[in-house]
């Protein structure tokens, strides 16, 4: 199967990826420390988000592994988009029950989104990149 080198990301798109990122978890993280509520409702919160990004990331991975013929277990792809899935359900689930006002609501939303959308465009920069550096395997023999 011929490999496809994909074009190396521009400098302002990886920036700007690696700034949402941190603008998204850091809104998130900046609105639990200063959320009225439970302790152990904050840390629910805070864990929905770590295994959001990590779901995400896995996404991510297992299907650029298989467009470029790296196999990939059916049971590790649909556990990927599974978890994945199973992050934002969570969180629509805790933010439906929380008593917090519609705009607080909202604002765990968009920054757990952005959050999400940015992991997976940083892990997309990140393995373009890094397949842009590496020598062409079939030449080098």
């Amino acid at each position: 199967m011929e490999q496809k080198h994909p074009q190396q990301p521009s400098a302002a798109f990886v920036g700007a990826s690696w700034t949402a990122l941190l603008i998204g978890i850091s809104a998130f993280l900046i609105g639990l420390w200063n959320a009225e509520m439970q302790l152990n409702e904050k840390g629910y919160y805070f864990t929905v988000l770590m295994f959001g990004l990590f779901s995400a990331i896995s996404v991510q991975k297992v299907v650029r592994d298989q467009l470029e013929g790296i196999p990939v277990t059916n049971i590790y792809y649909g556990l990927a988009w599974f978890t994945t899935i199973l992050s934002i359900v969570l969180l629509t689930v805790g933010l439906w029950n929380a008593e917090l006002s519609k705009s607080e609501k909202g604002f765990y939303a968009m920054s757990f989104v952005l959050s999400m959308f940015a992991a997976i465009a940083v892990q997309k920069n990140t393995r373009d990149m890094k397949s842009g550096k590496e020598p062409d395997r079939e030449h080098s023999n």
